[in-house]
């Protein structure tokens, strides 16, 4: 090695360690940052000439070292795992999410909850039958009656506006989806040709790998990057993101909760492509559980609830019909629709108004003529209280509202339990998963500090070796001279 190819070498060394030092700053200066991913300068050694030519002399040594590039530190199998795993679990903390919020409209076990009025209700059939002739026990029985109605329209309304809050959530994640899928195209191009013309990217890949995690967490989508730096989004067998151009979502059917009640499958709530109105095939992440609460959980506990009302208006009204009243008239139907024909948790309501209409007796007014005057004698009702008897009996009847209440409560119960124990297993295996990537991408102060020192040792001994090389120079003057 000549004298000055030894400065070459040197110089070379000084700007390579330089950039290392670089690039250590700018991972320590970003070790607090969510979703910075850390840098490392590739070195790589300058060989020797090893071509040959006339007049061309080399030692065999190499020329140096240069930076060829910045790395990024990412696990590819990491981050895709890291996707698949995020959207699994907030898929299933949706779902937890919708089941505790249904418990809180039934709102069990409580004082105040249905199961406890209903209670109250069949007790007021007891206290009939202890005071058949009072109209303040029968004002108390429809009283009570109304207010168990009262609260099964009000639980119906609580989850109709459930449904809607989830349609309406279910339209912000779509229009979030639709955002940062264009901006991961855009950021795509950006990235493609800064990587092109061999510029820097790292810090607009660390905001589009953050843009895609989100996106997978939406969707349940996944990625695959390109050999131009480019990312491609896929979702359901289909592109979401390709290259520089996304495509959007838009959501279809769905209408009210009554709706998809009435056809579950036309006017199902789905995610479609906007530029063909096909399904976009979401099986998970939180778009994935918005769906689901849509049109299974939401309608089959809407639809339970009905089933509560159905069974209480039929037992009580084909008993209550059988009865007569304080006035000796055959009993009417206790529980009545507000609109239409069909009785439902939305329109149950209580078709009596005058507490004398109860039919408590089963026993037939007597009916004949005055012997006297031969004319018919009144009707009247007795005090025989055998129908109040038996309708109070009904609280304990297999088949009846309050057992298949109960076993709806319970049944949820079990749901939202079962939804609670998965969400937290998942959560588990997910920050697994985000321990080992940032184990991987992460940022450690400690290695960062042991890098700085490597990197400061280094420049320091090239350095002194332009030092040694200026020392030799000096002495070679100075034999010269003398």
């Amino acid at each position: 090695m000549s004298t000055f190819s030894g400065i070459s070498t040197a110089l070379s060394a000084m700007y390579a360690q330089r950039q290392a030092l670089d690039v250590n700053g700018q991972n320590i200066a970003n070790a607090n940052t969510e979703g910075y991913t850390r840098q490392r300068v590739e070195l790589n050694s300058v060989g020797g000439v090893v071509t040959p030519a006339v007049h061309s002399l080399s030692d065999g040594l190499g020329n140096g070292v240069t930076a060829s590039g910045v790395t990024r530190l990412r696990d590819a199998f990491l981050e895709s795992r890291g996707q698949i795993e995020h959207a699994k679990l907030a898929q299933l903390a949706g779902q937890e999410a919708i089941h505790t919020r249904i418990e809180e409209v039934f709102n069990e076990p409580s004082d105040i909850g249905i199961q406890s009025q209903l209670s109250d209700y069949w007790n007021a059939w007891h206290d009939v039958v202890n005071q058949p002739g009072d109209l303040a026990a029968r004002a108390q029985l429809l009283q009570r009656g109304g207010t168990v109605a009262d609260s099964l329209r009000s639980s119906d309304d609580a989850l109709d506006s459930l449904w809607n809050s989830t349609a309406d959530q279910l339209d912000s994640y779509v229009t979030e989806v639709n955002t940062a899928a264009d901006t991961v195209a855009q950021l795509n191009k950006a990235i493609v040709r800064a990587t092109a013309a061999g510029l820097p990217a790292s810090e607009l890949a660390d905001k589009r790998d953050g843009l895609v995690l989100r996106l997978a967490e939406l969707t349940g989508s996944t990625s695959k990057t390109l050999g131009n730096g480019a990312v491609d989004v896929h979702l359901g067998g289909a592109k979401l993101v390709d290259g520089g151009t996304a495509r959007e979502l838009k959501v279809a059917g769905g209408g009210s909760l009554r709706d998809v009640m009435a056809d579950p499958v036309a006017n199902a709530v789905a995610l479609q492509w906007r530029d063909s109105s096909t399904d976009a095939g979401i099986a998970s992440g939180e778009l994935a559980s918005s769906l689901q609460s849509l049109n299974k959980v939401l309608p089959e506990y809407a639809a339970k609830l009905d089933g509560v009302a159905a069974r209480l208006a039929s037992t009580v009204n084909t008993q209550h019909t059988r009865g007569y009243d304080l006035n000796g008239a055959a009993g009417g139907d206790f529980f009545t629709p507000t609109t239409g024909t069909v009785i439902t948790a939305a329109t149950i309501k209580v078709g009596l108004t005058d507490p004398a209409e109860v039919a408590a007796s089963s026993v037939a007014p007597a009916t004949g003529t005055d012997p006297d005057t031969g004319l018919p004698l009144p009707v009247k009702g007795n005090l025989d209280a055998g129908n109040a008897d038996v309708l109070g009996g009904f609280a304990k009847a297999d088949g009846g509202p309050d057992r298949f209440y109960r076993e709806t409560v319970t049944a949820l119960g079990v749901a939202s339990q079962a939804a609670q124990r998965r969400t937290t297993i998942q959560a588990g295996v997910t920050q697994n998963n985000d321990a080992q990537r940032a184990a991987q991408s992460g940022v450690s102060l400690d290695e960062e500090m042991a890098n700085m020192l490597l990197y400061q040792r280094a420049y320091q001994a090239a350095t002194q070796m332009i030092n040694t090389i200026n020392g030799t120079f000096d002495s070679l003057f100075s034999m010269i001279r003398g």
